[in-house]
């Protein structure tokens, strides 16, 4: 992400420079400041407007909070990395969600190539390309609307309360709300926790399915549903069909 905030300034600036370059070159417009009052004021404000340019930019690129999306309408894969990335600003949080992102770039990662492993082992009107294909869809559900939970706790995290509860330095609670208010905030931690550990199992399941598939020559679809890794699956998906977000 911070990659891309850097091709996004980068970008302004050589707009900014260009637009520059095409007025005060004597090749093209030519404009020169001291030539004319009006030659000059033209020249100081495009330099001024250029700074502003410039200025507003670096602020909207690194500075400027996007709006929040509605969880509801997070979809693809880049929603979830911009909902997730102001939580890294969050010093209570940080490792969590980086751990997150990377295992969403993980979870691209195996999902791509399992696909290509199938494409190539199966032609994709065959029923075995398409039971496969279907459970790693389903994963791949399961493993975003955890995600999706995950955001919905985080957009009501107060880390200042956070650090005061576990601190204990709100002295003029009594100790009964100190401890339930503890509670709380160990519970939204254990759900973290939870959410992460579940998505790993499901990177380590996809693992175990490329390497059952890479070690078979040939498969009887009516196997499939048999293999070991087929059946965790199909497990880990049935434990979660009741879940909501």
């Amino acid at each position: 992400m911070a990659g891309i905030k850097y091709i996004k300034l980068f970008g302004i600036i050589i707009a900014t420079i260009v637009i520059n370059v095409i007025v005060f070159s004597p090749g093209i417009l030519g404009v020169a400041i001291g030539e004319s009052a009006l030659a000059s004021a033209f020249g100081i404000t495009l330099i001024l407007a250029s700074m502003l340019a410039l200025l507003y930019g670096s602020y909207n690129v690194f500075f400027k909070q996007p709006v929040a999306l509605p969880v509801k309408e997070i979809i693809t894969h880049e929603d979830y990395v911009e909902a997730l990335m102001p939580f890294m600003r969050v010093g209570s949080l940080e490792g969590d969600v980086s751990f997150t992102l990377d295992q969403m770039e993980r979870l691209v990662r195996k999902n791509d190539t399992l696909m290509n492993v199938l494409g190539q082992r199966f032609e994709s009107t065959e029923l075995s390309y398409k039971k496969f294909a279907s459970v790693i869809r389903e994963v791949e559900k399961l493993f975003y609307l955890n995600i999706r939970s995950m955001i919905n706790r985080l957009r009501v995290f107060d880390e200042a309360e956070f650090k005061s509860v576990m601190s204990q330095k709100a002295a003029r609670f009594s100790t009964g709300i100190m401890q339930e208010k503890a509670n709380l905030y160990n519970e939204f931690l254990s759900f973290m926790k939870h959410s992460l550990d579940t998505n790993e199992e499901i990177l380590l399941k996809l693992d175990k399915l490329l390497l059952e598939i890479s070690r078979l020559d040939s498969f009887d679809p009516a196997e499939i549903e048999k293999m070991p890794c087929m059946r965790e699956i199909d497990s880990l998906i049935k434990q979660t069909k009741y879940y909501k977000q």
